[in-house]
């Protein structure tokens, strides 16, 4: 009978924390990427490429699939600004996905 309860809450407990994991992963990756790419001598196109190898190395290829990169002026400070879509499976590492997006941001170098 508590077997009945139990088992349902623990495996729930455990896909809330896949998916916290990968959102948490994911969001540090863009962060990480925005920075790469907003330094001097680099691009917001570096910065994805940055962020698709932490996905990659970190979670897996899946998710880094739709990473997108741009420059914005944020309270008008110019940025650059990582982009990650993913869908998390709700079931585990399969089924239908959860849709996620995380922005990283970094403020861009200029020369002195």
């Amino acid at each position: 009978m508590v077997t009945m309860v139990l088992v349902p809450l623990v495996l729930g407990l455990i896909q809330v924390g896949l998916v916290i994991h990968v959102r948490n992963t994911l969001a540090a990756a863009a962060t990480e990427g925005a920075r790469y790419g907003a330094t001097i001598d680099r691009t917001p196109a570096d910065g994805a490429a940055r962020t698709r190898e932490q996905v990659r190395g970190a979670i897996s290829d899946r998710f880094a699939q739709d990473i997108s990169a741009g420059r914005e002026s944020v309270d008008g400070v110019p940025t650059v600004v990582v982009t990650v879509r993913a869908a998390v499976p709700p079931l585990g590492l399969w089924g239908p996905g959860v849709d996620l997006t995380v922005s990283g941001h970094g403020i861009q170098e200029t020369a002195p």
